[in-house]
């Protein structure tokens, strides 16, 4: 189940390697990586996902990678995580099949709506507060996008950007079924710990929610795409 996204950056990663920072984010808890390796070769980047890859299998957690199809594909990975200036959802579906999980991240409704009639199985909603980490991202979108577009799809939605402790649980109150971090856990001294305060949380407005609940199969998306509570609503 998805409450705990973690988005991996070396730049912030205080000189751990992106497998590194996703073994501990694991272990404090996070339900899902995504590899987002903006300035690093192909090469570089596969070596990393196959090592992620294979100990999300091993700990039943799941595993993305951002914008890279073919990393994805040639890793092993869940699935793949698209921009909006990235290969349509169709065509990465035609390639990765219908098992891969597919997000695309949007900013509006319309772009919501456009992504989940293309294929998308979940949306990334942000940016949602102001944040250093994706400068490029369109700033402090505020907690009624996300609210304005829980009512317009019923895909899953995992809110990211500017997310810390401090407002995590807000995100979720709004409409969130999961807060994707980077900095929160990845630039902390102990990204394991942080992990854990973070989903720990998450479950505080979600008292149904079962710690540490994993899906039985988790090799396959269908359930995942059939409606939101696969995330814990």
């Amino acid at each position: 189940m998805f409450d705990l996204y973690v988005v991996t950056d070396s730049d912030l990663s205080r000189g751990r390697t992106d497998a590194e920072t996703a073994r501990l984010a694991y272990e404090g808890g996070a339900d899902a990586v995504q590899l987002r390796m903006k300035h690093t070769d192909g090469g570089e980047m596969l070596a990393q996902a196959r090592e992620i890859a294979a100990m999300a299998q091993e700990m039943g957690r799941f595993f993305f990678v951002n914008d890279r199809v073919d990393v994805a594909m040639a890793s092993g990975a869940d699935g793949v995580h698209l921009g909006q200036s990235d290969i349509p959802v169709g065509t990465a579906r035609r390639l990765m099949g219908d098992d891969a999980i597919i997000g695309v991240s949007v900013q509006t409704v319309e772009q919501a709506v456009a992504a989940v009639e293309g294929g998308a199985d979940y949306l990334g909603v942000g940016s949602i507060f102001r944040t250093s980490t994706k400068p490029d991202a369109v700033q402090a979108l505020g907690l009624g996008a996300v609210f304005e577009i829980r009512q317009a799809v019923d895909v899953p939605i995992v809110a990211i950007g500017g997310i810390n402790r401090g407002n995590i649980q807000d995100v979720i109150r709004a409409g969130a079924d999961a807060a994707a971090v980077v900095s929160a856990v990845v630039a902390q001294d102990d990204p394991r710990a942080a992990a854990h305060e973070l989903r720990d949380l998450i479950l505080k407005v979600r008292p149904h929610v079962v710690p540490e609940e994993v899906p039985e199969d988790r090799s396959s998306s269908h359930a995942f795409r059939a409606s939101p509570p696969f995330f814990n609503i």
